[in-house]
């Protein structure tokens, strides 16, 4: 294959679709989480659960960046933009998190905050020099995917002397999420027999640090691109293996993912930042070595430490599932807001607001085919 579209031939999904009808045993049933915002997002947008058996469940992770960041670092955010000498920027989706108090960043602006909009840390950066007057602090998050560009920022200012730059770290890692989702499972969390692993976070890491899923947990892995024949061909590998007994990684996503990953982004990464010892994410709570900090040498540019932010852990929304339905217990339409108080346009909680977020996936694509599957099952009884 050369071209995207050839990624999204409709006729090609109906014989991965055929040969997984024919391959699955109806006698059980697969359950499989994606760990990644994109493939939940294109699952949704292309209608895969749809081309699957009902025996075949697809059951959305904590793979979306700004879903699991907790409502008490965003409260720190929001805190942090009311000093009228700071300007922070971060990106789009962040504006919008529902915060304590039904605060948000996009309302602390409204409210006469120097919030701005950026498409990466380089715009901070550049802000930043533009403005020396100013305090620029870059609200950072996302998995390993962009973190190495926060770090290309934050050796670049001090290569610079950027004393009025710093970043506030909210960097994430993406196995220690496997391994409390794996360690967790319970009669609330749904049991997993496979997963479909995350692309551009593979892309970084490689696919090595998966390896403890099969040999742990006896799960198998397949890291899979973002296009629908993607996810149906990772969807057939891991049914294949689950038939076959076996748990081993797995990579669909060869023309993107190596075994080893990106050294240098990898060498970057661990010069720049070090393991915090535990870091609270939405729906899984406090979770050991699971996210990032500035390491001793950058401690200049730590946003936490030259504004002495002390996060207050803070509760969602309590009619709000975002929680439950990050560690898979719950489903989108599982929560009585879904579709009625809570839409894009007025977020309750995180995953209603990224793209990447499941409950804004099943809005935007899933909602209709419910009620046209509703229909069709009314019509058969």
């Amino acid at each position: 294959m050369k071209y995207v579209d050839e990624y999204r031939d409709p006729e090609l999904a109906k014989g991965v679709a055929a040969t997984i009808a024919v391959e699955v045993d109806m006698k059980r049933s697969y359950r499989f989480m994606e760990f990644c915002g994109g493939h939940t997002h294109a699952i949704s947008r292309y209608g895969v659960e749809d081309m699957l058996p009902r025996n075949v469940a697809m059951i959305h992770g904590p793979g979306c960046p700004v879903c699991v960041l907790p409502v008490g670092r965003i409260d720190d955010a929001i805190r942090l933009a009311a000093d009228p000498r700071v300007t922070l920027c971060t990106y789009a989706d962040l504006m919008r998190v529902p915060a304590s108090h039904g605060a948000s960043l996009l309302k602390a602006r409204a409210a006469g905050a120097d919030i701005r909009m950026v498409y990466s840390t380089l715009d901070a950066l550049r802000i930043a020099e533009a403005e020396p007057a100013r305090e620029v602090v870059f609200l950072a998050i996302g998995f390993e995917t962009t973190t190495p560009p926060t770090a290309l920022a934050i050796k670049q200012a001090k290569a610079k002397g950027l004393r009025n730059f710093s970043v506030f770290c909210n960097h994430v890692l993406t196995p220690v999420a496997m391994r409390a989702i794996l360690a967790g499972e319970s009669d609330e969390a749904t049991p997993l027999d496979g997963i479909v692993g995350p692309a551009h976070v593979s892309t970084v890491i490689g696919a090595r640090p998966y390896e403890f899923v099969a040999r742990d947990y006896r799960k198998p892995v397949v890291i899979s691109g973002f296009e629908p024949l993607d996810v149906m061909q990772s969807i057939l590998m891991l049914i294949r293996q689950v038939n076959e007994g076996r748990c081993v990684i797995e990579n669909q996503y060869v023309r993107a993912v190596t075994r080893d990953g990106n050294a240098r982004a990898q060498r970057e990464m661990d010069e720049v930042f070090k393991l915090r010892e535990s870091f609270e994410w939405r729906g899984l709570g406090l979770v050991p070595q699971s996210a990032l900090r500035l390491a001793d040498a950058f401690a200049d540019f730590d946003a936490e430490k030259r504004f002495e932010i002390r996060t207050i852990a803070a509760a969602d929304n309590p009619a709000c599932e975002c929680g439950a339905i990050l560690r898979g217990a719950k489903k989108p339409t599982d929560c009585k807001l879904f579709g009625s108080l809570c839409t894009p346009d007025t977020p309750m909680g995180s995953c209603m607001v990224s793209s990447e977020g499941s409950c804004a996936a099943h809005y935007a694509y899933g909602r209709f085919r419910d009620c046209s599957r509703a229909r069709i099952e009314r019509a058969a009884s």
